[in-house]
């Protein structure tokens, strides 16, 4: 039983700086939106003696949101070459420094009376956010036994989403979303990067990290003991070693290599297509309109930040849930079952905003949709897209894997973050329909080509690839006239 302890310690102490770090830092700048506004406002009339317009002031606060993304987007390139050169626990040690350095920016912005301090540290946050994003799951899916690989892994996404209840919970007026506050809750982020470096230096490094990369069986054996205890290591040591010797003599690849190697085409496709799906299904934007819906459904002014708080406990419960199951279940029922309801509340939704002001009961069905759609996020799509990478690729590609994988989630964040608010304007009611379109077409393509990864060994999941890979061209070879060809693969 110790042993099932100190996996699930590794897990908090990787999480707590980890993932949990993105959910909080997203949620928490929401609250002090209109003081910050205020802030720049009064310090460029105190610095020029003239006020900013009112189009400056969103120009200025786009950019201060717009860093975030972009501070991630650095990061998950710079992931890669640490969690090889660097380890995957060390890395996310020294990521802390980041953060540290954030909370300092935004904690003494308001006494500098610098609002660019604000802006550079919601990069230095995001940079964190994206060095997290990309090593944790790697470190946590490498750490766990083949069974509970899954769950261990999607425990990402459960962090993620605790963190973006604590960071609303914390963001209420009563605790540190007061006029008063607001640089005490920009710089609260500094708490779970110091429980995480008196943590985690108390547990092993990734033991597949140790052999395959630095060659190092002792240390590994150790780390095996460490987390596994005196259960019988031997099959697992082997599974390790016949990975290693496939791929000796290789280095870690580039991310653009990943691009050039053909044994590689489908498993590069399956995470481009759901990395990007992610942040384009439209979860994110539903946090947006909350406010709006809920203010419809005549819920008053003062109580929403409290409603607002069930949504993200719903992204909460289902990510627990999800961690429960997906090793039960498997990864391509959940991932398609998220979005196949996804787009069948997308369509409900647009239908219940357009009548929202024509039937009296319309607001409570589109906050209904709210919360159906959150949950439909969280149960598959949430939290399997970040193992995804884990499985498919070998040890040597899978950090560079990470970097297309954080890259396009990083810029994709970006894009929706600054078309919604146009796409609002351009389609009004039905301004789900981009979202809608990219539901489907994920369904499709997990229903169509995404093989199912569960309770698989990381070799026998490149074996079945490989015969996809490969698959058009053994037909090529062997062509001989239309009768020959017993299957084509879509």
């Amino acid at each position: 039983q110790l042993q099932s302890k100190i996996l699930i310690l590794t897990v908090c102490a990787a999480g707590i700086g980890g993932t949990f770090q993105y959910g909080y830092n997203i949620s928490i700048i929401n609250a002090p939106t209109s003081y910050i506004q205020t802030f720049m406002n009064e310090t460029w009339l105190e610095r020029t003696g003239v006020p900013l317009e009112s189009n400056m002031i969103l120009l200025l606060w786009s950019f201060t949101v717009s860093a975030y993304p972009l501070g991630g987007l650095t990061g998950a390139v710079v992931a890669g070459p640490m969690a090889i050169m660097l380890g995957r626990k060390m890395s996310l040690l020294l990521n802390n420094v980041f953060v540290i350095i954030a909370a300092v920016l935004s904690g003494f912005s308001r006494m500098a009376k610098s609002f660019e301090m604000i802006m550079l540290s919601r990069f230095f946050t995001g940079v964190n956010a994206g060095v997290s994003m990309n090593i944790q799951p790697m470190y946590l899916a490498e750490s766990a036994p083949k069974k509970l690989r899954g769950a261990v892994a999607l425990t990402s996404a459960s962090f993620t989403a605790l963190g973006l209840v604590l960071g609303q919970v914390v963001g209420l007026r009563e605790l540190l979303g007061g006029e008063e506050s607001w640089p005490f809750l920009l710089a609260s982020n500094v708490v779970p990067a110091l429980i995480q470096l008196t943590a985690l230096p108390w547990f092993p490094e990734s033991p597949r990290y140790l052999l395959i990369d630095r060659g190092d069986k002792e240390s590994c054996i150790s780390a095996l003991q460490k987390l596994r205890g005196n259960s019988d290591l031997s099959a697992e040591l082997e599974e390790m070693l016949a990975e290693q010797a496939a791929v000796k003599g290789q280095r870690a690849k580039n991310p653009w290599e990943l691009f050039k190697n053909p044994a590689l085409r489908w498993q590069l496709m399956s995470i481009v297509v759901l990395s990007s799906a992610m942040q384009l299904c439209g979860n994110d934007s539903m946090y947006f309109y909350a406010a709006y819906v809920f203010r419809e459904a005549g819920i008053p002014q003062d109580k929403i930040p409290y409603v607002v708080i069930g949504t993200g406990s719903c992204e909460l419960i289902t990510s627990v849930t999800c961690n429960m199951i997906i090793d039960y279940a498997g990864r391509r029922p959940l991932l398609l079952g998220g979005y196949i309801c996804m787009a069948g509340w997308a369509i409900v939704f647009m239908v219940a905003l357009s009548q929202q002001t024509q039937i009296s009961w319309m607001p409570y069905l589109s906050m209904a949709c709210i919360f159906a759609y959150i949950l439909s996020f969280g149960i598959g799509p949430a939290g399997v897209t970040g193992v995804l990478p884990t499985e498919v690729f070998d040890q040597m590609s899978r950090p560079a894997a990470y970097m297309i994988c954080g890259s396009l989630l990083w810029f994709n964040l970006f894009l929706v973050g600054t078309a919604f608010p146009f796409i609002v304007k351009s389609l009004a009611h039905f301004c789900y329909v981009p979202f809608l379109v990219v539901c489907v077409c994920t369904a499709l393509y997990v229903g169509f080509f995404l093989p199912e990864t569960k309770g698989k060994s990381f070799l026998e999941i490149s074996e079945e690839f490989k015969k996809r890979n490969f698959k058009a061209q053994t037909h090529a070879v062997f062509y001989k006239g239309p009768e020959e060809i017993k299957s084509t693969m879509l």
